[in-house]
């Protein structure tokens, strides 16, 4: 007996299957683990979000512009996007440079160093900030005092957005094929020209990806910065703090202006750091 049967017609044999015909399963798993992941995801951030835009325009969109452009909020969004901006130009060499070290080099207490990168993403903000501040203020063990002026922001901000940069450089680093560099060196290329030529091309999207997402942590915090720079308006006070006055104040529809504008700032950052990576593995 073969697998087919053979059926007979006026003109010749045709094969036909043998036995139950396979259906094709629907994926109901996966149907459920999608619709449990999009209803998760709107609970907890979609619909908040609408929520805070809504408010925001709940008077038209000149008394949101309004809101915005008062004079302190307007202060506050100049030196939040300013100082984050900074900030992640800064985490780029910085945290290029730690992930180079834990990387490549071998010491003593490399592990607690390692170890100690994850400490701002544990660290409640509030603390991060007291620290800060015994560190570098007015009774700082170090004499150096930085408490209540505009250089404190970027202080705090670089200590809460540090890990950022290092942890997404490091792994791509240590899967960095050294061949190339071996070969480099071979064919009479200086050190810097294989880091520059070899190296820096496949760390270059690790670490815009990384200073990405430190730009947008920078633009929301709150914690460190109230402590540490006293929030003074028109000087060190950022955003975050901006936005929390105004709640206390019971003026939530400016609030949630603010809030639209850190959010569609946070949301372009995001979508061009999503194209540039998928650019990136386009181009190999």
């Amino acid at each position: 007996m073969t697998a087919t049967a053979v059926k007979s017609t006026g003109s010749g044999t045709a094969p036909g299957p043998v036995g139950p015909v396979l259906r094709k399963r629907r994926p109901y798993g996966t149907a459920l683990g999608l619709g449990t992941a999009v209803l998760y995801l709107s609970l907890i951030v979609l619909i908040p979000l609408a929520a805070v835009v809504w408010r925001s325009t709940e008077g038209g969109w000149d008394t949101f512009w309004a809101a915005v452009r008062t004079p302190d909020a307007w202060a506050a969004l100049e030196l939040t996007v300013g100082a984050s901006l900074i900030v992640a130009l800064v985490n780029v060499v910085m945290g290029t440079v730690i992930a180079w070290v834990l990387v490549r080099d071998k010491f003593w207490g490399k592990s607690i160093v390692d170890t100690l990168i994850d400490l701002p993403f544990a660290l409640p903000t509030i603390v991060a900030g007291l620290v800060l501040l015994a560190l570098y203020g007015t009774n700082s063990p170090l004499h150096i005092n930085l408490a209540y002026t505009r250089f404190s922001v970027g202080v705090a901000l670089l200590f809460v957005t540090l890990p950022f940069v290092v942890r997404t450089v490091q792994p791509v680093l240590k899967e960095l094929d050294r061949d190339m560099e071996q070969a480099a060196y071979s064919l009479g290329a200086s050190p810097f020209t294989t880091f520059r030529r070899i190296i820096l091309p496949n760390l270059a999207p690790a670490m815009i990806s990384g200073a990405g997402l430190a730009f947008t942590r920078a633009i929301a915090e709150y914690g460190s910065t109230n402590l540490l720079t006293g929030s003074i308006p028109f000087s060190t006070q950022v955003s975050a703090v901006n936005i929390f006055g105004r709640i206390e104040s019971d003026d939530t529809t400016a609030a949630a202006a603010i809030s639209t504008v850190l959010l569609v700032v946070a949301f372009i950052v995001l979508v061009v750091l999503d194209l540039f990576q998928r650019w990136s593995a386009r181009r190999g």
